[in-house]
C-alpha cells in the first residue's frame, strides 16, 4: 500500500468536501452552491456543508483504517493476530504469522489513516467553533462529534502502539514536530475529550439509523475507556447511564436480528456508502465453499462455546466439502448488495455495557451485581446463570463471555487478553515466535523518518 504522511493538509480536507458537494453521496447532504464559490469559511458557516464535512469523516472511518470491515481493518486483522481466525489467503498474513515490521503497509495505514481522520476532526472542530452563522445547537452537535471521533481514534492508537502523540490542532508546523505522550497522559486527554463531548452532544440522534453519535454513545465509549484505565467506579456509572435508557436501548432477544440496521441494541453504526449496500464485514467473513478464500474461525474459538449457547447456532455457520469443515462468523448475514440495505456496520452495542459494568463491579468487589449483569448476557444466549463465585472466578467468566460475545468485532479479544495480561499465556502455544513485545505494534518506519521526535521505536522492532 502507498505510504501516507502523518497528517493531511487542510486543502485536502477542502477538496474532499468540495468533491462531495459536486458529485453527491448517500451519506451527505447535497447543496446547490457551486463549488467554485466555496471557501473554507463558507463550508463551516452553512449547516449542510458543515454537517457534510463531519459525515465525510465517518465515511473515511468506514472505508479505510482501523474500523473498516475490510480484511485489513481491526475486526479481522486483530482476530488473526489473536486466537479468533485462521488465515487461508487473499490478503497479507503479517498479523497471522506474527511477522509485523515497521515497514508493513497495514501498520502504516492504521497509523496514517487514524491521524488523517483526527486531523479532519480537528478541522471541523476549529471551523465550527469559529463559525459566526451556525446556531448554537448545531455548533454543539458538530463540536461534540469531532471530540468524540478524536477521543475514539486516540483510544485505539494508544492501545495498539503505546505512547503516541495526541493531536488537537490543524497547525501543520506544530504537528510535524510532535512527540509521543505517555499512555497515562493520552488517557487523560481521551477522557477530557469524551467528557466534553458528553456535554455538547444531544440525548437524541441526529437523523435516522443511529449513524451520528449522541450523548449516550459518548458515554458508552467513556465506560470502555474508564474500564481500560482502571477507573472502575466511573466505568460502572457510565455503563449504568446508558443501560438506564431503556426507552431507547434494549437487547435484541432474537440473535438473528441483532445485527440488522434497526436493532434496538445498537448504539452507533456506520451506514453503507449507498442504498442497497451492506457491510464489508459480511463479505469479508462469509464464504460458501471451502477452503475459505480469506479466513475462518479457529477451532479454539468454536470449542469455547458452551453446550446450548445460541450464539454458536445463530452467529456461526459451518461450511463443508464433505471431508473438511470450516466455520465463519455469521453475525452479519448479507455478503452482497440487497434491494434495500439490511445491515450497517455496528461500532458500539448495548451488550458491551452490561459486560463493562459486570467487570467494573467485580473489580470493586460488588460480586452479586457483577453476576447479575453477566447473567443478562448469558441468559440471552440461552445459557444458565454463571456458577462463578469468587472475584477471580467471576472475572475469568467475564473474559470468557466477552470472547464468545464479541468475536471478530473491533479487536475486543486481543485487547481483553492484553488487559488481563494473558496474551503470552494464550498466544505463545499457538503462534510460533510470539514475544511479549508483540503486545504493541511497531511505529511505521516512514513516520520515524519524517519526525525523529517519535523515536524510540517500540521494543522488539
Amino acid at each position: 500500500m502507498k505510504n501516507k504522511t502523518l497528517f493531511i493538509g487542510l486543502r485536502r480536507l477542502m477538496a474532499v468536501v468540495l468533491l462531495m458537494l459536486t458529485v453527491g453521496c448517500e451519506s451527505f447532504v447535497a447543496v446547490d452552491l457551486p463549488s467554485s464559490q466555496l471557501s473554507l469559511a463558507t463550508v463551516f458557516e452553512e449547516p449542510a456543508t458543515a454537517n457534510a464535512a463531519m459525515t465525510d469523516i465517518y465515511a473515511k472511518m468506514r472505508d479505510n483504517g482501523l474500523l473498516t470491515g475490510y480484511g485489513y481493518g481491526m475486526h479481522a486483522a486483530l482476530g488473526l493476530y489473536a486466537d479468533e481466525l485462521d488465515y487461508y489467503g487473499g490478503g497479507t498474513a503479517f498479523f497471522y504469522t506474527n511477522t509485523l515490521l515497521p515497514n508493513n503497509g497495514d501498520v502504516s495505514l492504521w497509523w496514517s489513516s487514524s491521524y488523517n481522520q483526527i486531523y479532519a476532526a480537528n478541522a471541523v472542530y476549529e471551523g465550527v467553533s469559529a463559525s459566526a452563522k451556525l446556531s448554537q445547537p448545531i455548533k454543539d452537535q458538530l463540536m461534540g462529534e469531532a471530540l468524540f471521533v478524536r477521543g475514539m481514534l486516540h483510544f485505539y492508537l494508544v492501545n495498539l502502539y503505546g505512547d503516541v502523540p495526541y493531536i488537537t490542532t490543524t497547525d501543520y508546523g506544530q504537528n510535524q514536530k510532535v512527540h509521543r505522550m505517555s499512555v497515562a497522559e493520552v488517557y487523560t486527554r481521551i477522557i477530557a475529550d469524551l467528557e466534553m463531548a458528553q456535554t455538547l452532544l444531544p440525548t437524541s440522534y441526529v437523523g435516522g439509523n443511529r449513524v451520528r453519535p449522541n450523548r449516550f454513545v459518548a458515554t458508552a465509549l467513556l465506560a470502555r475507556v474508564y474500564l481500560y484505565h482502571g477507573d472502575y467506579a466511573a466505568a460502572s456509572n457510565a455503563a449504568s447511564a446508558v443501560l438506564n435508557e431503556a426507552g431507547t436501548y434494549t437487547l435484541d432477544s432474537d440473535l438473528d436480528t441483532a445485527f440488522l440496521k434497526d436493532s434496538p441494541g445498537t448504539l452507533w453504526q456506520f451506514s453503507p456508502p449507498a442504498e442497497g449496500r451492506n457491510t464489508e464485514e459480511g463479505s469479508t467473513y462469509i464464504f460458501v465453499a471451502g477452503p475459505p478464500p480469506f479466513a475462518a474461525l479457529r477451532n479454539e474459538l468454536i470449542n469455547a462455546f458452551e453446550t446450548g449457547d445460541l450464539r454458536k447456532t445463530h452467529w456461526v455457520k459451518a461450511v463443508t466439502d464433505g471431508s473438511s469443515t470450516w466455520y465463519h462468523a455469521y453475525k452479519y448475514k448479507e455478503p452482497t448488495a440487497t434491494g434495500t440495505s439490511m445491515e450497517y456496520s455496528i461500532v458500539l452495542r448495548l451488550s458491551e455495557q452490561y459486560l463493562i459494568r459486570a467487570e467494573a463491579r467485580a473489580k470493586q468487589g460488588f460480586l452479586t451485581g457483577a453476576k447479575e449483569d453477566l447473567d443478562v448476557i448469558r441468559n440471552l444466549a440461552g445459557l444458565l446463570n454463571t456458577t462463578a463465585v469468587t472475584q477471580q472466578e467471576i472475572l475469568s467468566a467475564i473474559v470468557q463471555e466477552r470472547r464468545v460475545e464479541f468475536f471478530t468485532e473491533g479487536g475486543h479479544r486481543f485487547f481483553d487478553l492484553k488487559r488481563a495480561q494473558q496474551l503470552d499465556a494464550v498466544l505463545s502455544p499457538i503462534k510460533p515466535g510470539w514475544s511479549s513485545t508483540d503486545a504493541l505494534l511497531p511505529l511505521p518506519e516512514s513516520e520515524l523518518l519524517l519526525n525523529p521526535n517519535l523515536l524510540p521505536q517500540n521494543p522488539g522492532y
